[in-house]
């Protein structure tokens, strides 16, 4: 009795056995962001310290920002999941060369230098220096406009060193941005020159409805994606997902969502 409980229980687990071979024969129908059922990673490089680009939540668990929000879109239109690791600016084209990294987002202007090392994508956003006024000023639309006027700028930075090319303009020089944007509402200036993205954030975030930024760059540099010259392909792969994400929309409700506003051109 015994013996042929063991037989039938041999040919149950026979079956059984056949059975799940049979099943793992089948070709598992793959997603997008999957090869051989298994996730395709992109390494993500960042230097989590430069808000509205790339920042850690409170919680310090989440990186935000909009880099962040961006390539995470880029790497899902490419069929992708970004892990991003946060590094030392400085370290950040080191960890490329090495082959731990294999795209670089970190509000990286593009120029000859990095090039000579890395491959950069299209640009995907036009930073410098731009100007606040309050909304009801028309006397100022460009920063010729500034002679005369009262400027407040941060301390040590590139606003404050470029306003002070500009002969005739009285400039006022502040701790901090906030407390240049506080000097602006108070009247105790005529405007505020500083970076793009801080000066778009403060607007976006701030809710306050009383000013408003100006189009017009005292400079222009362009940010871009770095990757190793060792992966052309990449780069390509990059800019056809980056090029999707203007077309579909996709790219202008990150622009906004950080920004407050569409994005000003590509």
């Amino acid at each position: 009795m015994k013996r042929w409980i063991v037989l039938c229980m041999a040919a149950l687990l026979s079956f059984s056995l056949l059975a799940a071979g049979c099943g793992g024969s089948e070709k598992k129908a793959e997603t997008p962001a999957s090869s051989g059922g298994a996730a395709k990673v992109l390494r993500v490089g960042t230097n989590a310290d430069f808000a509205p680009f790339e920042f850690q939540d409170v919680s310090g668990k989440e990186y935000q920002g909009f880099d962040m929000d961006l390539i995470r879109a880029i790497a899902k239109e490419m069929g992708y999941q970004a892990d991003i690791q946060n590094i030392n600016f400085d370290g950040l084209i080191p960890a490329m060369e090495s082959g731990n990294l294999d795209v670089i987002i970190a509000g990286m202007s593009i120029n000859d230098e990095r090039r000579q090392k890395v491959e950069f994508s299209d640009p995907y956003y036009k930073s410098g220096l731009t100007i606040i006024v309050k909304k009801d000023n028309t006397a100022i639309q460009r920063f010729s406009d500034l002679v005369g006027k009262r400027v407040a700028v941060q301390i040590g930075t590139t606003s404050a060193k470029e306003v002070r090319k500009i002969e005739g303009v009285e400039i006022r020089e502040f701790n901090s941005s906030a407390e240049t944007f506080l000097e602006l509402r108070a009247g105790g200036v005529d405007a505020v020159v500083n970076d793009r993205p801080v000066n778009d954030y403060y607007i976006a975030k701030s809710g306050i409805t009383d000013v408003r930024a100006l189009n017009e760059l005292l400079t222009s540099e362009d940010y871009g994606i770095a990757m190793s010259k060792k992966n052309p392909e990449l780069a390509k792969e990059v800019n056809a997902a980056l090029k999707k994400l203007r077309e579909n929309g996709e790219y202008d409700k990150i622009y906004k969502k950080w920004f407050g506003t569409a994005s000003q051109g590509k």
